[in-house]
């Protein structure tokens, strides 16, 4: 049963800017105004992610007031597309753009920035892998996109050159699997995931010291954080990067390193390889 939060404590969570109607369309909050504790999570989620994205899209509308262009991959229902535009770029010029592969989830999302005026929001049916982007991409971002998927947006940031690459990565089991089916030789990292749960999480540990590599290699300036806290949610790592230069080539070394000594080549590797 879900435990409901108390009234006075609703206002607390609010996004400042977010009109309570878009919250309750977005079934955030109840139609009586009410926030249950799920709905709770997501928000504060969804609050300290923009927070920490405030510096990447301070940046881009300063310098593309214009032009600026984000893409949110995997988007589903677009909860971070519709509170990012409207509680940050409402007033701009800026587009967000998302992708989602579920029809039904592209069409709700136009028709619902038809009814809240967000006129620069744009949705695109296809997977993240081979939907059309913008010719210029300026952010990328990406909220629990389930395994590989946050992959193919990693990958899709940095082929297409995006200034600011942000990710919060979901249930991962790749690379859990490739460490099942290919132990290191060396019976010291071998014990690392002998046990399955020991292989589920420090394979997912692994992907994203991979992901951290290689956009690192790829030029980008990486930060690795703790989205909220673990009581809120236990997917709860934020990756975000921003691109410095061309080419990293003493990351991607320790990048072919890292790989090699686990005997891994985890989806970003392969997309990067390919792309």
């Amino acid at each position: 049963m879900r435990a409901k939060v108390d009234r006075a404590d609703v206002a607390a969570e609010l996004l400042p800017g977010a009109p309570v109607e878009l919250l309750q369309d977005l079934h955030l909050l109840t139609r009586g105004g009410d926030l249950n504790a799920d709905a709770r999570r997501k928000l504060k989620q969804i609050r300290h992610l923009l927070q920490l994205l405030g510096p990447a899209i301070d940046d881009v509308l300063a310098r593309f007031p214009n032009a600026a262009t984000i893409v949110d991959c995997g988007a589903g229902k677009s909860y971070l597309g519709f509170l990012m535009y409207v509680t940050r770029l409402r007033a701009t010029a800026a587009r967000v753009v998302s992708i989602e592969s579920r029809p039904e989830l592209v069409t709700a999302g136009a028709a619902r920035a038809a009814r809240f005026e967000c006129p620069h929001m744009e949705f695109v049916a296809g997977t993240i892998a081979a939907a059309p982007l913008p010719e210029r991409v300026h952010v990328v971002t990406a909220l629990h996109a389930c395994d590989t998927a946050t992959d193919e947006a990693l990958v899709r940031g940095i082929t297409a050159g995006a200034d600011w690459i942000a990710v919060v990565p979901c249930c991962q089991a790749e690379v859990a699997r490739q460490l099942a089916e290919h132990k290191p030789a060396e019976p010291a990292l071998a014990a690392l995931a002998a046990h399955p749960w020991h292989r589920r999480e420090f394979g997912s540990h692994l992907t994203n010291v991979v992901r951290a590599l290689a956009l690192t290699a790829r030029g980008y300036q990486v930060t690795v954080t703790e989205l909220t806290g673990w009581e809120h949610s236990l997917k709860n790592e934020l990756i975000l990067a921003r691109r410095v230069q061309k080419f990293d080539r003493a990351a991607q070394a320790q990048l072919d390193e890292l790989c090699a000594r686990f005997a891994i080549a985890p989806a970003i590797v392969r997309g990067l390889a390919a792309a």
